[in-house]
């Protein structure tokens, strides 16, 4: 079975030169089999408040929700986050982060008259389009990190691995005339 330390120094061909500090960081030190997986023990220091969990939570979901395999939540993907903000990043690397989540907020309040985190998923989609478009300050850089932390933590947990996509060591032979349609799932190794 695949572990998070081997998917993690997979993510990094995914990404490549535009990955966030935190994950290359946590990423070349799995490489190196220096470090426990990621998710094991509590972050070393709160990096969220309890708006912020709910909010990290929600937009997480919203970026890969529960269809017919679970979601960001069910992965542990906010979880996942904190714990990297927490141990492989420095406040500087934060700052993205931190910024945005106060940007949608504030944003969901001026148009919804409600967090972001309460709001509905359709608001949740309208605000984290407006970030990915760049039109909330500094919207972008907030949405390519953001989004590079919740889909490394999801297909780097087990239900990402196992559940989403199917785990084969060795794949099967190769079939030049495989129909596309009979694919059920994309393998990972």
């Amino acid at each position: 079975m695949i572990d998070r330390r081997t998917a993690l120094a997979g993510v990094v061909g995914m990404f490549g030169a535009g990955l966030f500090a935190p994950i290359a960081r946590a990423a070349g030190a799995a490489q190196a089999s220096r470090i426990p997986i990621i998710s094991e023990g509590p972050p070393s220091i709160a990096v969220f408040t309890l708006p912020q969990r709910a909010l990290v939570s929600a937009l997480s979901e919203r970026i890969i929700p529960t269809t017919d395999t679970p979601g960001a939540i069910a992965a542990g993907v906010p979880a996942y986050i904190e714990k990297l903000l927490a141990d492989w990043s420095t406040p500087e690397d934060r700052k993205p982060i931190m910024a945005g989540l106060t940007t949608i907020d504030t944003r969901s309040v001026q148009d919804y008259k409600l967090p972001a985190a309460q709001a509905t998923p359709e608001q949740q989609d309208a605000l984290l389009t407006l970030a990915m478009n760049d039109q909330l300050p500094a919207g972008a850089t907030f949405f390519e990190a953001f989004r590079q932390l919740v889909v490394t933590g999801y297909y780097t947990s087990e239900v990402g691995i196992t559940q989403e996509r199917e785990y084969l060591p060795v794949p099967g032979e190769y079939n030049g005339a495989f129909l596309y349609s009979q694919v059920n799932k994309v393998y990972s190794a």
